[in-house]
């Protein structure tokens, strides 16, 4: 017989074994959120000065949790293979780090993280190879869920109550809930965002 079994908090079946029960959650991120990725939404561009510079000031923080990136600029010749140093905290207020991947020598452009980052702290950037160049910190179109999942339970995702055709790249963690985010197959252009999922 089926049912609910309130002692064990397991559904009954129809078969020989009891199952956990699932709900359905509801994450809704309002337009003025899901903005569209933004290369220097954290930080403006900083000159690089010939030695390690650590930024704990002028920071903008994301509006909601999300994935940081960093921006190689200025003079190309100048540009080093550095890796940028994220702090910070999650969606549960938790200290996290991430060293994002590094930039390629001689070549402006950006790399993104992977770890949905609620507030920055600090940003170390290293020394280049010479003044002309510029590291700026932004953020990406990964958003951050605000559970720590084992499986990809995400059912549908909605962006300006449309149903993406193609459901969002999702990455779990059922340790570190940074590391629990879903990307949209269309880019963010702040509007509404609804994802659906069982938790």
């Amino acid at each position: 017989m089926t049912g609910y079994n309130p002692k064990n908090a397991k559904l009954k079946t129809d078969g020989s074994v009891n199952v956990d029960r699932g709900f359905i959650a509801h994450y809704m991120i309002s337009g003025d959120d899901a903005v569209a990725a933004d290369t220097d939404g954290i930080l403006e561009a900083v000159t690089d000065t010939g030695e390690e510079q650590e930024i704990t000031t002028s920071i903008t923080q994301p509006s909601v949790p999300r994935n940081v990136t960093a921006t190689a600029g200025g003079t190309a010749g100048e540009i080093k293979a550095i890796q940028v140093t994220i702090e910070g905290t999650n969606f549960a207020d938790e200290v996290i780090t991430e060293t994002l991947p590094a930039f390629t020598v001689d070549t402006a452009g950006t790399v993104s993280g992977t770890k949905a980052f609620k507030k920055i702290t600090k940003i170390t950037i290293p020394a280049h190879d010479g003044n002309g160049a510029t590291t700026a910190i932004g953020f990406g179109e990964v958003l951050g869920i605000p559970y720590k999942l084992s499986h990809n339970t995400v059912l549908s995702a909605y962006r300006n109550n449309v149903k993406e055709g193609t459901g969002p790249t999702v990455t779990v963690d059922p340790s570190k809930i940074e590391g629990n985010t879903f990307d949209l197959n269309s880019a963010l252009n702040g509007t509404q965002v609804d994802l659906y999922l069982i938790v």
